[in-house]
């Protein structure tokens, strides 16, 4: 299934900004055109096209994982090896413009794009209705922070927030370390790249917990975050991403 705009749920609020801020946002656009980050359309970061044509992440899946699923058979993956989260959800499936929207988040420095990427992963939120009491990002490494200037996940946690009204949990977790970047690894060498990557922040979640990423592949880095907030005293952890790699 396809996105389209009449498919966004009422509950969601829409953007209001301020007017001066929207007055300079368009003089910043007739100054700097924005373009579509898949097909170079002039227009919008992510052009109406591009974005009719990126590809939901529904149908079958697995809830612990959401990985597609044959409908008459469990998920042997989550079977054999219990994930720490007790649910998944992600909006779009990891191809074409979503990947390219995807990268320039992480690697373009394109910041202004993450809040059109909340606003499917809101959607799903309002349909899902996990009871999370707060939206914790996963943290990113100093060294990698000051190299793109945010860290994604947050940008993306902020605007679902405030689509959604659930509060952010920032300073739940820290990453120890800076580690090898997940998508140069093989699946096995994922889950030990972040074994220990995480600990606890100066903040301990109260109640259940919405973990925040951009994309969800193995499962690793979103598992091994949610290890850690259940030893500081979270009552589940769920997870929502933009993108899920099928």
């Amino acid at each position: 299934m396809h996105l389209h705009e009449t498919d966004a749920p009422a509950l969601i609020a829409p953007s209001r900004k301020p007017a001066l801020i929207r007055v300079l946002d368009r003089a910043l656009d007739l100054v700097f055109p924005p373009r579509c980050v898949s097909c170079d359309a002039f227009g919008a970061f992510i052009c109406d096209r591009c974005h009719a044509d990126m590809t939901r992440a529904d149908g079958t899946r697995c809830d612990t994982c959401w990985m597609p699923l044959d409908p008459r058979s469990t998920c042997r993956r989550c079977y054999y090896q219990r994930p720490a989260l007790l649910g998944v959800r992600a909006a779009i499936v990891y191809e074409a413009a979503a990947r390219d929207a995807v990268l320039a988040l992480k690697f373009r420095g394109l910041s202004a794009v993450a809040p059109l990427m909340a606003r499917p992963m809101a959607e799903v939120l309002s349909d899902w209705r996990p009871p999370v009491e707060s939206i914790v990002p996963v943290p990113l490494s100093g060294q990698r922070r000051r190299l793109r200037g945010y860290n994604q996940s947050e940008l993306l946690a902020k605007e679902v927030s405030r689509l959604s009204g659930i509060p952010v949990g920032r300073r739940s977790l820290i990453r120890r370390h800076h580690t090898h970047a997940q998508a140069t690894l093989t699946s096995d060498a994922r889950w030990q790249n972040v074994d220990g990557a995480f600990r606890e922040g100066k903040e301990a979640p109260t109640g259940s917990v919405l973990l925040l990423d951009d994309v969800i592949t193995t499962g690793a880095t979103l598992n091994a975050c949610a290890s850690v907030l259940l030893n500081e005293g979270a009552g589940a952890v769920f997870a929502l991403t933009f993108a899920r790699e099928d």
